[in-house]
């Protein structure tokens, strides 16, 4: 048998009068009906030869209850047998008195039979616990009418702190014979304990009674592992918040009205509990207050757990109730009779109320099938007699109240009639029924507007009409067209003092202010354009609506908000867990915001001033102002070398940290020194000033410093005897190690603390996790700077390496940026987070172009010459590019492109080394290949460069083809020399060139990127390309550069419709992105896609013959 509770009246709201009235005839047909857990079944025989078979589970929706049927009838649910097996659910259960409901009778002999039983106690057997624990849920199941515990495995954190419960638990009969490792001793007492009176039918619920349930409740609270169940509203507290022991409380029986007029008695506290449980003692659960405890009461105990489970009563049952519980338990309160001393008498004029909202079809029981996604807006009508509301199509006139009282309500029959012809001559008119079941408490008569669309002018014509005539108006928080139109956003910026800025933002609603980060909190979380790199596709006259807690609808334009948004998207990523106990908050390094945010709208900022004026100063550049060149310096600087001593000197002045990005070839180098020795001439290099550079460039540095800057004192910390030179640091003023040593000197060196520390081409140190990286970071240094000419090479990863060493936190955490700022412009080609990367980072960095400062420098012209691979060769290609495309997307569609880039890259490294020269690829059908067109083009091209007394550097990225290179050179008599990763003596190969000794300098691309000057050169060849753009312009810097006083020709040579091609192309892509966040202009960048990967191993074109 089931505690389910439901009447005939809930079979006709379900299934509607017309079904149950079918069903009548059913009625004797049903058999082999039974429970189990919330599920009737049963079987009822039809016009067919076998039974159907009927399900129907109970379901409760918020403080409702409903059902799901399921036939196998052809009809399949909501049809007359399943009413006639709810029917005989009723009628079947028990024979009741005439007139009076059988769950009354059930309730009332159930009563009686355990007015004198009592519950034994258990006994009780340990456990054991490791990572997961056991939680306890106490929550009030509708359904049953009863309240319940729930078991869940709970994961623990760190501290064994219990942070969600989502993992239900029910094995407790396996757990008794042997405990899982997260079942406790104690846990293992308190499930003896629930199983003892267990219900084989309640799968992992279980219910307190009686001395044991006290007793057991008392252990749960102890456990610290007790928590109320979540609300019916379906929200929830995170982390959940256990329930503590509690001040002992007062208890008080009162007989409560429920919605439908019926009356039961409940249990109350003193202060107010959302629970109490009928135990011995009785208990209170306040989950607001986190408390549990005892209930002081002087009622019978025995008769009390039935008493608080009857069902709800009509004040016409109040008398046979009543006389039971005098004959049972007459020390129990009765419930209120209809005693006309207590009938208090309403005789008034009714106030009319007319409520609107708006509900889905389906939330209404309403329509079709294809209807149920579609909103209804609707009316209801009631009549307000003091206090009281009825029903417009109620016929009520007794009202039962708290306290045993009941109100006599006079109706206004003809008032009511005469008010709901006001509502029909307004247009409003009665909704149809059309069967189903609704999920929600709603009135049984809907009214709404024959036309949608004219719901606007009701709000704001008929409604004020109707308030006038005297009807009392209310709108629901859903419904759909009470809308604010909004015409300003305010904000306000205030300085916090631990170097924040907390932002507040609002909206003016008459006398108050409201928040506005909860409400664009739900914005963005169901309109993803608005941070999902999608905003300039949203016009600026579109209409936003934003709901406040009190249901008031706002709505203002987008052109509003857009500006917002673009200077502060990545700090709305967060708004989807604001509490409204937070602000958002930005550094004072990013203050620059501030400037933005005052064309977005009403702003007033609150603090000192002097932030905002040096933020506005970075952001314009112009208030760097000039400092002299300091009087050591044996160099002439040019404007904007001078420039960039002063920039730096205004970094250091405030100290800030930034990024000297001038071009190759510009004299970062001689700027630097300046700084420095700017530092030692004004008394402020007390300590060391670091320098980190590649191992290249430590012949450079030491010879420009003592070039240009004599009166440093340097310090090299270079080659096996270093650790000799290491106890002089202190009295250097100039210290130059490299990044392949800084890891293994770093116990060395973190013993000082340095004045400046300089990372020179920073890009080393993209990788934040290599160990030069990590231990740079833990190097003192008063000021850090960077100096590299390609801040960017090949994504934004590498950006964020370089300011978390300058700057820590201001770009967030390695992840944090990649999720809102990498992928995002990477990705999705985010413009609006592009663009606002850049205005964040362009205060702290100085980017130069050659063109754009050096004016004197000789014209660089780039030729590309394309060579048709022909013959053997183009077979070569063509079968290695079959091969190696199936392979790929084997790769790719077993384990995706991510894990297939070693593949990828081999795939391609292959198809290149054919361009080159088949003799690079390692296959016996390569072998047999005699032609090399490239090779051919270059041998053809150098001796005609050559005889026109060019000087030309040739870059490979293969060491192989230089070799093969080579000995063709040799071969056609060609002078030459070579310098690759192996070459050990790098000066004398670099001198022979630019004494000019011989005028062919072949070069890998990786051993001749940097540190080279070879200003000599006035030609440059690519004999392949390569994917970083970045990597082949510090190769052509090494000749154009200043210093050069001759034009430059750089030559790319290229395979026709091979892989080269595409590799120009993707070089393209990069170098768009590499502009769009370091230059002024933010050009728009290219979106990376999979389709690049069917470009790539497409196949050659025909060569086009002349006829």
């Amino acid at each position: 048998m089931s505690s389910v509770f439901y009447d005939r009246e809930h079979v006709t709201k379900w299934l509607g009068a017309r079904t149950v009235e079918k069903a009548r005839d059913y009625v004797d047909a049903v058999s082999n009906l039974h429970w189990e857990n919330n599920t009737l079944s049963g079987e009822v025989q039809g016009t067919q030869r076998h039974p159907y078979v009927v399900d129907v589970q109970f379901h409760d929706i918020g403080d409702e209850l409903w059902v799901e049927g399921d036939c196998s009838c052809p009809v399949g649910y909501q049809c007359k047998h399943m009413a006639a097996l709810l029917i005989a659910g009723l009628e079947g259960a028990v024979e009741s008195q005439p007139g009076v409901r059988p769950e009354l009778v059930r309730w009332m002999e159930t009563f009686r039979a355990r007015a004198e039983s009592e519950t034994t106690p258990s006994h009780r057997t340990p456990g054991a616990e490791p990572t997961h624990a056991l939680a306890y849920q106490l929550g009030w199941s509708r359904y049953q009418q009863r309240h319940e515990i729930q078991l869940f495995k709970a994961r623990l954190d760190s501290e064994g702190v219990i942070r969600s419960i989502d993992e239900p638990w029910s094995n407790v009969e396996a757990a008794l014979i042997k405990a899982p490792k997260f079942v406790s001793d104690d846990d293992l007492v308190i499930l003896r304990s629930l199983w003892l009176g267990h219900s084989r039918q309640n799968h992992g619920h279980f219910i307190l009674r009686g001395s044991n349930g006290g007793d057991v409740l008392h252990k749960l609270v102890a456990t610290g592992r007790l928590f109320p169940a979540n609300p019916a509203d379906g929200t929830s507290r995170h982390p959940p918040r256990p329930l503590s022991r509690g001040a002992a409380r007062a208890g008080r029986i009162e007989w409560e009205a429920q919605a439908d007029d019926r009356l039961r008695p409940v249990l109350r506290t003193e202060p107010q509990a959302a629970m109490v449980l009928a135990t011995e003692p009785v208990w209170y659960v306040d989950a607001e207050a986190g408390e549990a405890g005892i209930v002081e009461l002087s009622l019978p105990f025995p008769q009390l757990p039935d008493y608080l489970s009857m069902p709800p009563i009509s004040l016409a049952e109040a008398p046979l109730v009543a006389a039971v519980l005098r004959e049972v338990a007459p020390d129990l309160p009765l419930p209120p009779a209809l005693d006309t001393a207590k009938v208090r008498v309403i005789d008034v004029e009714p106030v009319p109320v007319l409520a609107l909202n708006s509900l889905s079809m389906s939330a209404l029981g309403l329509g079709k099938h294809f209807q149920r996604n579609q909103m209804l807006d609707f009316a209801t009508a009631s009549f307000d007699y003091e206090g009281v509301s009825i029903k417009a199509e109620s016929s009520a006139t007794l009202v039962p109240v708290p306290g045993g009282s009941v109100l006599h309500i006079r109706r206004r029959y003809d008032t009511e009639k005469k008010r709901l012809l006001e509502l029909r001559k307004a247009g409003l008119q009665v909704v149809p029924a059309s069967g189903g079941h609704a999920r929600h408490t709603l009135p049984e008569t809907l009214l709404a507007l024959p036309d949608v669309d004219a719901w606007p002018d009701f709000v704001d014509e008929t409604l004020p009409a109707l308030s006038n005539a005297g009807w009392r108006v209310t709108l629901a928080s859903g419904f759909r067209h009470h809308v604010i139109e909004i015409d300003a956003i305010e904000g306000t910026a205030r300085r916090t003092g631990d170097g924040w800025f907390d932002l507040e933002m609002g909206i003016t609603l008459g006398d108050r202010t409201v928040r506005l980060e909860p409400l664009l909190a739900g914005l963005f979380r169901r309109d993803r354009r608005w941070l999902g790199g999608a905003l300039e596709t949203i016009d600026d006259d579109e209409a936003i609506e934003l709901t406040t807690d009190r249901a008031e609808r706002l709505r203002l334009r987008a052109g509003r908000l857009k500006p917002v948004v673009r200077v502060l998207v990545d700090l709305f990523d967060g708004l989807g867990s604001w509490k409204g106990d937070e602000n958002i908050r930005i550094p004072e390094l990013d203050a620059g915001r501030l400037a933005a945010l005052t064309d977005t709208g009403r702003w007033q900022f609150q603090g000192d001033a002097s932030i905002r004026q040096l933020a506005q100063r970075l952001q314009t550049g112009g208030g760097v102002q000039e400092v002299p060149v300091p009087r050591g310096l044996r160099a002439e600087l040019r404007p904007y070398q001078h420039q960039g001593l002063s920039w730096m000197q205004f970094l250091r002045e405030h100290n800030l940290a930034g990024v000297l990005a001038d071009d190759m070839g510009l004299g970062k180098t001689v700027q630097t020194l300046a700084h420095v020795l700017a530092e030692k001439e004004a008394g402020r290099l007390d300590r060391p000033a670091l320098i980190v550079l590649p191992t290249t460039l430590v012949h450079n540095w030491r010879e420009e410093a003592q070039r240009f800057a004599p009166d440093l004192k340097v310090l090299v910390l270079n080659g096996p005897q270093r650790k000799e030179r290491f106890e002089l640091i202190g009295q250097h003023d100039l210290i130059l190690t490299t990044y392949a040593l800084l890891w293994r000197d770093h116990a060395v060196l973190s013993e000082h603390e340095y004045h400046l520390l300089i990372l020179d081409e920073a890009q080393y140190v993209k990788n934040a996790t290599t160990k030069s990286a990590t231990a740079i970071r833990d190097l003192r240094a008063r000021h850090r700077l960077c100096l590299t000419g390609t801040p960017l090479e090949n994504h934004l990863g590498e950006l964020w390496s370089q300011f978390d060493f300058l700057l820590p936190g201001f770009l967030g955490t390695q992840k944090d940026f990649t999720k809102r700022w990498r992928n995002p412009i990477e990705r999705n080609g985010d413009g609006v987070r592009r663009e606002l990367l850049a205005r964040r980072i362009r205060p702290f960095m100085l980017r130069r172009r050659k063109d754009e400062v050096a004016k004197e420098l000789p014209e660089k012209t780039t030729i590309v010459r394309t060579v048709d691979l022909e013959g053997s060769q183009r077979d070569l290609y063509e079968i290695v590019r079959t091969a190696m495309q199936a392979k790929v997307r084997a790769a790719v569609n077993s384990q995706g492109l991510a894990r297939s880039h070693i593949i990828v890259l081999d795939a391609l490294l292959k198809l290149r080394q054919v361009c080159c020269d088949p003799r690079l690829v390692k296959l016996e059908k390569a072998a047999r290949v005699k032609e090399s067109a490239k090779l051919e083009l270059l041998l053809a091209m150098l001796p005609e460069l050559i005889e026109e007394g060019r000087r030309v550097l040739l870059f490979s990225q293969f060491t192989g083809m230089l070799e093969l290179i080579a000995a063709a050179l040799d071969k056609a008599a060609i002078p030459y020399v070579t310098l690759t990763g192996d070459t050990t003596d790098r000066a004398t190969p670099v001198q022979r060139f630019q004494r000019g000794e011989v005028p062919l300098f072949l070069i890998s691309l990786k051993a001749g990127g940097v540190g080279l000057n070879l200003t000599a050169a006035d030609t440059v060849i690519h004999y392949d390309p390569w994917w970083n753009p970045a990597a082949e312009n510090q190769a052509t810097d090494r000749a154009h550069r200043l210093g050069q006083d001759k034009p430059v020709f750089v030559y790319k040579l290229i395979a026709a419709g091979s892989i080269e091609e595409k590799i120009v192309r993707l070089q393209e892509k990069k170098a768009a992105l590499a502009d769009s966040i370091l230059s002024e202009d933010a050009a728009e960048t290219v979106k990376f896609s999979d389709d690049d990967l069917d470009a790539l191993f497409a196949p050659m074109p025909e060569i086009a013959r002349a006829g």
